[in-house]
């Protein structure tokens, strides 16, 4: 039995997470912890002292909320706005299924039964004048 030996790759991009996501886990808990005060987030834009909606909720589950929320919405944006490149690799992707089929089915192919257009004649050379001084 022998086991196959993890890439460098695979342990770096682990050791960078881990560098990257304990700090960033010890800020939001560390924000968590200071900001436990309740405030009052009034949706009614017309009755500031009476608002028709409100909700009362700690500070730091508001502040993580919308940054969830953003995160979610620019990650909609960017998906949606790269369809066109993903239909494309999927043509591409097609394309060249296609021709590596023909390919091997000309390399099975005897190779007097081919037919292979013949190379006409080289364009002509452009001509350029000296420039004029």
């Amino acid at each position: 039995m022998t086991r196959e030996p993890r890439s460098a790759g695979s342990l770096l991009r682990k050791i960078v997470a881990a560098v990257i996501l304990v700090p960033l886990a010890i800020v939001i808990v560390a924000f968590a912890v200071a900001n436990r005060q309740i405030v009052t987030v009034s949706l009614d834009p017309f009755s500031s002292e009476h608002p028709a909606t409100s909700l009362n909720l700690p500070l730091f589950v508001l502040v993580i909320g919308l940054l969830i929320v953003g995160v979610l919405i620019g990650g909609a944006a960017s998906w949606l706005r790269h369809g066109n490149l993903r239909r494309a690799t999927r043509r591409f992707e097609r394309d060249i299924r296609e021709l590596r089929s023909e390919i091997a089915s000309l390399r099975h192919t005897p190779s007097g039964s081919a037919s292979v257009p013949e190379a006409g004649s080289p364009p002509e050379r452009l001509q350029l004048r000296p420039p004029v001084q």
